[in-house]
């Protein structure tokens, strides 16, 4: 009768046509170092058990997976002896096992760790259903745990001596368990870090498969959960399709945001577009039951599966700007990344939480503003509220930046090209202060750098400049072999030391061995702007156009219309004004939406360098933006750059358009 209830238990029949991916582990004597591997790690681990007390891995395998051409009953015959014997169980009778279930679960909640679940466990004895509480409890206890001490409880989990006998009763107990316990036993068991190749976890995958059609809404929720953290494997690979085509069938049923989300967050990935459509659709016509948790994860979960839609985005983003500030910073910050990786933003969810943040800027450490400054910057979106409020943070104490901190301010004010007026050359100083400090710290390519984000903001400490050119940093960095980036950062530094011509102590000028090979190469001709610009240039005899010119053999010009002044008499033989002097040199930049802050026509960092020297230059910049080519008419498109070449001539019927401010 034990014979055959083993085997019942551990028959693999699979509901999905997939080979056995499982062997036998050798038996091999434990490494001094597995201790210290688990002291190591950040989060659940992913380990062998062991038995510390013999030095060896136990006699009975059960953590054993089967070579392939093995046969798989005559394992399943030899793993079942040595499984405890079914009458050993429960050393009670059914009846006395119901009376003493109520006070095993009262003794369970107050366990507080995986140790004392195991503890427990060795003085009573679970029945089917309590194995998965045990399992259930032992996670439980270890989530609001530091990470420290969950390495070290997880590690007395591994090393306890009932924790084996536990993963014995569970896989023997799996075909009696509800399907909810199912589930959460094995969600409990991933999270805990049981190997995913181990017997017992894959004996709970296939009853799983074959049940799968039994599963109700929060079952396969649950099962979602602990999936969307497994590898794949065959088992795996196979439940995820079964689990797709169970909640294709039945999606018009589902009623919880949860468990709708859950269930996207692990089909959505690779799921076909029509079901994806499909999940959209659900989502849309449950949005009336969002609460704040629900359109945080959804934003999340889109991100994940890369599903932009925007009517949903548009949903979710309304419902965290009215509660923003009950949005602790993980999930606020997530949000925001979610936008970027969606390339989704929304102006007022920005402005919304630039201006939250800086109102309540002594309650976030440096580390999180930094981070939201970072995740605005790669959002390509200027929070003028935060950026203001941080800048006099660091005025008021710069030495409390480390290096870090300061290479990230520098890159999000330089790329963001923020104007801070009247507090922007004690903001520069304030930064050269401190980042002079750590010059003997910083190596020559974060030095590299942090010089080109300065020249971007039109400031040239002396003491940097002269420590990036100084013979020792030169060398190093050319025997690092910098890529053509490093050489493009060189350009950069030495152009802006001969344009902008800042007031040194000492002439500095970059070697001509650091700027590599500068001219580069101009790309082909934008046929739109050309089109248009020949169309709006047909009636003006007196002006000339050029395309694709490259400048001081670094800035790349779509097209020079040269024009004569306005309001300027011609040049003649008597007339003491020069040819170059009664001309005007209009540079045509096409300008893409990354090169602006999101929102504005305001040019960011390497635009607003460019429009800056090209003044130097003597031209006049004009940007045309893909707004302009792309969504007007060929007339329409035509009559906005006639309006930007010649201001003068424009009427008032011809579409508003944006000059660059100095």
């Amino acid at each position: 009768m034990t014979t055959r209830v083993t085997n019942g238990v551990m028959r693999w029949s699979l509901r999905f046509s997939c080979r056995r991916f499982l062997w036998k582990r050798p038996s091999l004597p434990v490494a001094a170092s597995v201790s210290d591997a688990l002291l190591s790690r950040n989060g659940p681990m992913r380990f062998l058990n062991h038995n510390c007390s013999s030095g060896t891995f136990p006699a009975t395998r059960f953590y054993c997976m089967w070579n392939h051409g093995e046969d798989p009953k005559e394992s399943d015959r030899l793993a079942s002896e040595h499984l405890p014997s079914a009458d050993l169980v429960l050393d009670q009778s059914p009846s006395q096992q119901r009376k003493r279930s109520s006070p095993f679960l009262k003794l369970l909640h107050l366990c507080g760790s995986p140790s004392d679940v195991l503890d427990l466990t060795s003085r009573y004895s679970p029945e089917n259903r309590q194995v998965s509480n045990c399992l259930n409890r032992m996670w439980f206890s270890t989530k609001k745990m530091l990470d420290d001490q969950r390495r070290y409880e997880l590690r007395l989990m591994f090393d306890h001596p009932e924790f084996e006998s536990l993963l014995h009763r569970a896989m023997r107990s799996v075909r009696h368990m509800r399907n909810n316990d199912i589930a959460y036993a094995l969600l409990s068991m991933v999270n805990l870090g049981v190997p995913q190749q181990s017997r017992v976890i894959q004996t709970f995958l296939r009853t799983c498969q074959e049940r799968l059609n039994e599963f109700e809404e929060k079952t396969l929720s649950i099962l979602a959960s602990a999936l969307d953290q497994m590898k794949d494997s065959p088992n795996v690979t196979a439940l995820k399709e079964g689990m797709r085509l169970v909640v294709e069938a039945r999606l018009p049923e589902i009623k919880s945001v949860l468990a709708l989300q859950t269930m996207m967050r692990l089909l959505g990935r690779d799921a076909p577009k029509e079901l994806n459509q499909k999940l959209e659709a659900k989502a849309l016509s449950m949005t009336d039951q969002f609460n704040l948790p629900n359109a945080q994860h959804m934003i999340s979960t889109m991100a994940t599966n890369g599903l932009n839609s925007k009517p949903l985005l548009k949903v979710c983003c309304g419902k965290i700007r009215e509660n923003i500030h009950d949005i602790p910073f993980n999930r606020l910050y997530n949000v925001l990344q979610s936008c970027k990786d969606l390339h989704y933003r929304d102006v007022d969810l920005l402005t919304t939480t630039s201006d939250h943040v800086a109102s309540t800027l002594d309650i976030w450490t440096n580390k999180k503003l930094l981070l939201f400054l970072s995740v605005f910057e790669r959002l390509l979106f200027c929070p003028t509220s935060l950026m203001e409020a941080y800048a006099d943070k660091v005025i008021s104490d710069p030495d409390a930046l480390t290096l870090k901190d300061l290479l990230c301010v520098l890159k999000v004010y330089s790329s963001l090209n923020y104007d801070l007026q009247r507090k922007r050359q004690e903001f520069l100083d304030s930064l050269s202060h401190a980042l002079i400090s750590y010059l003997p710290k910083m190596s020559p390519l974060e030095l590299l750098k942090a010089v080109s984000w300065l020249c971007l903001l039109n400031h040239f400490p002396a003491p940097i400049l002269e420590q990036l050119l100084s013979v020792n940093t030169l060398e190093q960095l050319a025997s690092t072999k910098y890529p053509k980036s490093m050489e493009r950062l060189f350009q950069r530094v030495d152009l802006c030391l001969r344009l902008d011509r800042p007031p040194l102590p000492q002439p500095l000028t970059v070697p001509p061995s650091a700027l590599g090979d500068p001219a580069p190469l101009a790309p082909p001709v934008n046929p739109r702007l050309s089109q248009s610009l020949q169309s709006a240039l047909a009636d003006e005899a007196n002006a000339a156009l050029q395309e694709m010119l490259v400048v001081e053999n670094f800035y790349i010009l779509d097209a020079v219309v040269t024009k004569p002044r306005p309001n300027q008499p011609r040049a003649t033989g008597t007339s003491s004004i020069s040819p170059a002097e009664s001309s005007q040199r209009i540079a045509v930049i096409y300008t893409p939406n990354s090169s602006l802050c999101f929102g504005t026509s305001h040019p960011r960092g390497p635009l607003a360098v460019k429009i800056r020297h090209l003044k130097i230059l003597g031209y006049t910049p004009v940007l045309v933006t893909e707004q302009h080519l792309q969504s007007l008419s060929e007339k329409e498109r035509t009559d906005v750059i006639r309006g930007l070449i010649f201001p003068e001539d424009a009427s008032e019927t011809q579409p508003k358009v944006e000059h660059v401010g100095s």
